[in-house]
């Protein structure tokens, strides 16, 4: 069944129920090697009420959100970037790829709960962040990491029109973990 969301701009009313979001979807994308200590400690280190009202009022970056059937919840969101790219390996593997990396937009995030899986809301949600910073920044690539285990995760971004260019690590909580670097050109 697919259900019908409203996806738009976040705004700083959206932050409790991102970081409750953020809490509950994080872990659906790490690889099951990861303790849930490391996935806690990432939770609570990059995915706070502090951070996420950084991105929200920050002019180079674009967070949207998808409510939910329940008022005051939130069933997915996503963070696109824009500016010098963020990773020193994934900008080593999209240079190889012949594509400038300073400025570079970025989709940072996209979680969607599990229940809401299947209906067409994270490509929804994909599609909004990356449009909101190319209009607030121009046309470009756009790049994005996700766990090399996340099988599900790359298919996703291959039906959306992103190839695989290179490898990077990335921390989770103090847990090194083996992401693939994807680019899409338009």
């Amino acid at each position: 069944m697919t259900v019908t969301h409203t996806v738009r701009p976040a705004t700083a009313s959206d932050i409790p129920a991102l970081v409750d979001l953020a809490a509950v979807t994080f872990p659906l994308a790490c690889p099951p090697t990861t303790t849930r200590e490391a996935m806690d400690a990432h939770i609570a280190a990059k995915l706070n009420a502090d951070v996420i009202g950084g991105w929200i009022s920050s002019p180079t970056h674009a967070v949207v959100v998808a409510d939910a059937v329940v008022a005051g919840t939130l069933d997915g969101y996503a963070l696109a970037t824009f500016g010098p790219c963020s990773d020193p390996e994934a900008a080593v593997a999209l240079s190889d790829a012949g594509v400038a990396t300073d400025p570079i937009h970025e989709l940072s995030k996209i979680y969607v709960r599990a229940e809401a899986h299947g209906g067409g809301l994270a490509g929804a949600l994909m599609e909004a962040a990356v449009a909101a910073t190319r209009e607030g920044h121009g046309p470009g690539p756009v790049w994005l990491g996700t766990n090399d285990a996340n099988l599900r995760a790359q298919a996703f971004y291959r039906r959306h029109g992103f190839t695989l260019v290179g490898a990077r690590t990335f921390d989770v909580g103090g847990n090194r973990e083996t992401d693939v670097v994807m680019l899409r050109l338009s």
